[in-house]
């Protein structure tokens, strides 16, 4: 069935109807158009709160930040961030391929519509004309006629009158003949318009207006075609990014199974664990027996735990639950109660040898730049370079002396010597030991950074009984263990920790086979046994 068949004599109703499914289709591109706007809005807002929660840089050192339990927030705020992102993405696929698209489509079908309904305006105006014509003609056929009919009976009166002429009956006649003479002549034009305009009228009813319905009808169930694949696109475009919304929100899961609360408490400790020994029990000061009161107060300066070494106040017995001022920031750290210290000593370490390493590849490189000036003066002045060289020089030995410094300190302090800085990885002009005395280039490699970090770890694995595993971890990266007592492992080996993180950046680990050695804290996740 179809509208040219069904509906031959329904144009208003078609006409109503196709403008009713235009309008309906720029109904559901403005709703489209608003639902971006609301995901594009909720988008931002989620990045806001990313953004607002998120710990600031400067703040990112802060002792808080290696629990668990904050890296899972930032974790979360990390996923957060990304979900907005597949929001965005549903809000710029949603506009492209559906908004877009359907309000260009509307374009088409609309002028497509237009020269359609035109063509039939076209059509029912020329039915319309040839209307005209036949009831002109039909007019007039019926008009000559009673004219026709008049003047015969006119000249058939002329004619029995007794009275008139032999003329005047003639001219009757005659003129009754013409009459009926114009008569006959509008009769055939009037079947002559009538037999056009009933070929016309079946044209127009039978061929004409059907075609142009029934691409009228063809064109709005192409539009309804159209519209609905719009509707399948309005969830598609969702589901096309529920997958990766998804490993969003398993990732927040996640962060909350990540926190380990043990772990935390142990990262607690040993961030701010002073080393102090717990104070002794007070001695019995017997005043009836007039005891020497010098002796008594140098018995009392004598140091017996914590309170002395903080600055004791005898009127607060329960000094740990006071607030005490903040000491004076010494260069040694001496401020620090001993744990602390040695942890902040060790780390100071890291940050100077880093640099001095930074200071010797760079005079490794003048160096060789100065050998190729020498070779090829065209290049450049060695001579130029004078000034580089010897700041570099003078940098490498006031680190070098500031790294013995601090080296000095952490033996005070009673750091562990396992593992220690390599100082005599360099050499007096501050480059690494691969030139010969007489300036040559030696066939020694460069000593790898890794390697000249650390050094001989005085523990002897093979000769000490295993320790218990405190736990596990798996590694995240290769490394190569080139330094002497560490131990190689490559991404996703899973070794147990024997030896936690003290400070220095080195977990101590053990194969199954056995096999121990020191591995980067940070190249691996780390799962302590509750």
């Amino acid at each position: 069935m179809d509208w040219g068949s069904e509906l031959w004599d329904q144009y208003d109703i078609i006409e109503k109807h196709t403008q009713s499914g235009l309008e309906l289709v720029e109904k559901y591109v403005k709703f489209v158009k608003e639902r971006t706007e609301i995901e594009q809005n909720y988008a931002k807002q989620l990045r806001n709160l990313s953004k607002k929660y998120n710990i600031k840089r400067s703040s990112k050192d802060e002792p808080e930040c290696r629990l668990s339990s904050y890296q899972s927030f930032l974790d979360i705020l990390n996923e957060m961030n990304d979900y907005a992102g597949q929001r965005e993405l549903i809000a710029e696929n949603m506009m492209m391929n559906i908004c877009i698209d359907l309000t260009k489509y509307l374009q088409d079908i609309k002028q497509e519509r237009k020269m359609y309904l035109i063509e039939a305006k076209k059509a029912q105006q020329s039915l319309e004309s040839t209307y005209k014509q036949l009831d002109s003609s039909k007019k007039r056929f019926e008009r000559e006629w009673r004219e026709a009919e008049r003047a015969a009976q006119y000249a058939e009166k002329t004619d029995q009158d007794i009275n008139a002429t032999k003329a005047d009956v003639e001219k009757a006649k005659q003129q009754a003949h013409m009459r009926a003479h114009v008569a006959e002549e509008c009769k055939n034009d009037y079947a002559a318009q009538l037999q056009k305009y009933n070929k016309e009228q079946n044209q127009f009813y039978y061929i004409d207006m059907p075609l142009i319905f029934n691409k009228l009808q063809d064109l709005d169930e192409k539009r309804v075609r159209k519209l609905a694949q719009g509707y399948i696109l309005f969830s598609d475009t969702e589901k096309h990014v529920m997958p990766i919304i998804g490993k969003c929100l398993e990732g927040v899961t996640k962060a909350g199974t990540n926190v380990n609360e043990r772990n935390d408490s142990m990262v607690v400790i040993e961030q701010n664990k002073s080393g102090f020994d717990r104070p002794g029990d007070l001695e019995f000061e017997d005043y009836s027996q007039g005891i020497n009161r010098a002796s008594s107060d140098s018995s009392l300066s004598t140091p017996k735990g914590p309170m002395d070494l903080l600055g004791k106040n005898r009127s607060k017995n329960f000094w740990l639950f006071s607030k005490r001022s903040k000491p004076t920031v010494t260069e040694d750290f001496g401020h620090l109660p001993p744990e602390q210290r040695r942890k902040r000593l060790q780390q100071k370490l890291e940050e100077i040898f880093k640099e001095l390493q930074k200071e010797v590849d760079q005079s490794e490189a003048l160096g060789k730049m100065k050998d190729v000036y020498e070779k090829n003066p065209q290049m450049g002045d060695p001579a130029s370079l004078a000034s580089q060289i010897s700041q570099t020089s003078q940098n490498i030995e006031r680190l070098r002396a500031e790294l013995n410094k601090y080296e000095t300190w952490l033996t005070e302090a009673g750091g562990r010597d396992t593992p220690r800085y390599k100082s005599h990885t360099f050499n007096n002009n501050g480059a690494h030991d691969v030139h010969s005395p007489d300036g040559a280039h030696s066939d020694e490699s460069t000593p790898d950074a890794s390697q000249a970090i650390y050094a001989e770890f005085d523990d002897d694995f093979e000769d000490e009984e295993l320790t218990a595993p405190i736990g596990s971890c798996t590694a995240m990266y290769n490394f190569p263990g080139a330094s002497e007592g560490t131990i190689s492992m490559q991404e996703g080996e899973v070794l147990a920790v024997v030896e936690e993180d003290k400070g220095d950046g080195w977990t101590r680990v053990r194969r199954n086979n056995g096999d121990e050695g020191y591995i980067p804290t940070s190249y691996v996740t780390i799962t302590l046994n509750k």
